[in-house]
């Protein structure tokens, strides 16, 4: 493939994944993870601070690269921002990770970066969680630049090499906690890929030799980057210390996964074929492409291991090693699939390559690559329906514990009601439920100053409120106490989860004259 083309076909894709990426952002409810985060970058966008909370929330990264998108928008309070304006940044690093990978040509070819670009932009899996307000978009661009940048360490070295790897590893480190897992990894597998080449492979480090000057340029390149992040701009030079103080919490969150626990298999499982209320979802085009491509890579003897075997080797190393950890620690979520996948694609356009190169025939390679592109519109349709046509529909099987529909419209009542009361939208709310079961309320109530949360009941001051939201666990002893003054709806918040709506009488009867 010709340089032009490929850049043309690299373009098209990049357009097809901001498309499929960037539709009907705002009609998705908010997950609660995504109201979490939307609330701590609130607290940055309003007052300039930021402090890592090492018991949750992750790394500060997703919060300050919002704010020129806040900015841009003219969005300076957490009352004004919507759900377009924070989406659109995880959309931007899903279609900024595609542009990644021409940086791979030079190690797998023009053919195989054209054709992992355009399985990248249509994967159901990358455009799902590049619509989600979640670190996952902004940490998978972050590992793959520093899977490339390590490769071309390996294979010609250089300094300016080095710190884009330490670049890349300091956002990664002050993006997810993840990362101690997946730059090992990285690590290791490009070690591993060297060492089965063999004698052949040029020595890694710059020109000159002076590979350790290059590796402590790195090191602190990544340093200084995650410290920009974590210390707030220098502003707060102690707080570099606080990431070391997750690393407990994250550790007994892998061991003690609770609610997310799932077997070893259920990454590839999640991948290759699902199906749930009659609808099928399946990667494995991407799946059975890079596992032609890693055999290609490794078929070769080590007398015959150029560029392109290193390099597919190296990447299947990653993919098996990464995947491999993250399918073995028992916590689990579908989006932590996302650090091995994304490199997944560039193993799969090196498949696609060795698959288009083996007839010899120019028109069964046609057919060949005619084959392969009207597979490819399938992971396409599929990437529509996740997006869009069952964004939030739990046969969609990336949906994670999400928001259902009725928790909006349960929000929307609470501001309606909120115009019948005499304080307006500065009337009393009061929200008692777990803290699970409070999420993603304080993002939907954000216009309401005067919103109270309670884990349990029993506050004389939460009890006064007009407005009260509770969990079913607590509604029997909570309509003892508030009788008939009040009467009560239920709404869903996520599948099976439902939360009793408790309004005041006479506010409800003010509601009824005025709606009628």
């Amino acid at each position: 493939m010709t340089r032009l083309s490929a850049g043309v076909v690299v373009t098209l894709a990049v357009a097809a994944a901001l498309a499929l990426r960037g539709a009907r952002l705002a009609e998705r409810p908010m997950h609660h993870d995504e109201a979490n985060q939307a609330i701590k970058f609130g607290d940055l966008l309003e007052r300039g601070d930021y402090r890592y909370d090492y018991r949750d929330h992750h790394g500060p990264t997703l919060y300050y690269l919002t704010l020129p998108s806040a900015w841009l928008g003219g969005r300076h309070t957490l009352a004004s921002l919507d759900e377009v304006t924070l989406r659109r940044v995880p959309v931007v690093f899903g279609a900024a990770t595609i542009l990644l990978l021409p940086l791979l040509s030079v190690g797998i070819g023009r053919t195989a970066t054209a054709a992992a670009a355009v399985l990248m932009a249509l994967s159901p899996a990358m455009v799902f969680y590049s619509r989600v307000f979640i670190q996952e978009a902004l940490f998978a661009c972050f590992i793959l630049a520093f899977v490339i940048a390590s490769g071309r360490i390996a294979t010609t070295g250089g300094r300016t090499w080095w710190i884009l790897a330490g670049a890349a590893a300091g956002l990664a480190a002050a993006t997810k906690e993840t990362t101690a897992i997946v730059l090992p990894a990285a690590v290791l597998a490009c070690a591993a890929a060297w060492w089965s080449c063999g004698s052949p492979r040029p020595r890694p480090g710059p020109p000159d030799g002076s590979w350790p000057g290059s590796a402590l340029t790195g090191l602190a390149a990544a340093l200084f980057v995650a410290a920009i992040f974590y210390t707030s701009l220098f502003t707060a030079p102690s707080r570099i210390l606080e990431p070391f103080r997750g690393a407990g919490t994250y550790l007994a969150r892998g061991i003690d996964p609770a609610s997310h626990a799932h077997p070893w298999f259920y990454y590839a499982r999640l991948l290759a074929y699902t199906s749930s209320g009659g609808v099928t979802w399946s990667e494995g085009l991407v799946l059975a492409l890079a596992v032609v491509g890693a055999a290609a890579g490794w078929r070769r003897r080590e007398s015959a291991c150029e560029d392109a075997a290193f390099w597919t080797r190296y990447l299947a190393c990653y993919v098996v090693i990464a995947g491999g950890v993250l399918s073995l620690i028992p916590y689990k979520t579908p989006w932590n699939l996302l650090p091995f996948y994304v490199v997944a694609f560039a193993l799969a356009g090196s498949g696609f390559a060795a698959l288009v190169a083996m007839p010899r025939s120019r028109a069964m390679r046609v057919v060949v690559v005619a084959a392969l592109a009207m597979a490819s519109l399938q992971l396409g349709r599929q990437a529509w329906r996740a997006a869009v046509t069952y964004a939030a529909d739990p046969r969609n099987p990336y949906v994670y514990a999400q928001t259902v529909p009725d928790a909006v419209r349960m929000a929307a009542r609470i501001r309606d009601l909120s115009a019948y009361h005499e304080l307006g939208p500065r009337m009393q709310v009061s929200v008692i439920a777990s803290p699970y079961e409070q999420w993603p309320l304080p993002w939907y109530l954000r216009t309401m100053p005067n919103v109270g949360y309670w884990p349990a009941p029993g506050e004389a001051l939460a009890l006064q409120a007009p407005v009260v939201v509770a969990s079913l666990d607590y509604a029997p002893d909570l309509e003892k106490v508030l009788g008939d003054r009040y009467v009560s709806e239920l709404y869903g918040l996520r599948p099976d989860v439902l939360q009793a709506l408790y309004v005041e009488r006479g506010l409800w009867d003010r509601f009824l004259a005025h709606t009628k």
